[in-house]
C-alpha cells in the first residue's frame, strides 16, 4: 500500500500519474487493485494498493520499476509537477 499526501491544487497531475501506472504495475510484477483519489473528506490524500504474493516479489517488481523507462518517466512527471509532497510505502499481509 503506498499512501500519499498530495498538493490539493494538484489533483489532476496526480490523476494523470494514477492513470498512468496500472499497464507498468502489470508488466512489472504487481497487481494493482486501485487508486483511490479525494471524494470526500480530506483533500490532500490518496492511497494506492498494489498486491504481491510475497516480499520478494514486491523486491522485484521495485528493481523493475527502476528499469522501466515508462516508471521512471511517471516518477519523473511527479516530481516536476509536484503534485505529491510525500510518500508512504507498506508492505501488508492478507488476514
Amino acid at each position: 500500500m503506498i499512501q500519499y499526501t498530495l498538493d490539493p491544487h494538484c489533483i489532476d497531475d496526480f490523476e494523470k500519474y494514477a492513470m498512468t501506472w496500472p499497464p507498468i504495475i502489470e508488466r512489472c510484477g504487481g497487481t494493482l487493485v486501485g487508486y483511490y483519489l479525494p471524494k470526500e473528506g480530506a483533500n490532500d490524500y490518496a492511497l494506492a494498493i498494489i498486491d504481491f504474493k510475497s516480499l520478494t516479489e514486491y523486491e522485484r517488481y521495485r528493481e523493475s520499476l527502476t528499469a522501466d523507462p515508462d516508471a521512471r518517466a511517471n516518477f519523473q512527471h511527479a516530481k516536476e509537477t509536484r503534485c505529491i509532497s510525500a510518500e508512504r510505502r507498506s508492505f501488508l499481509r492478507k488476514v
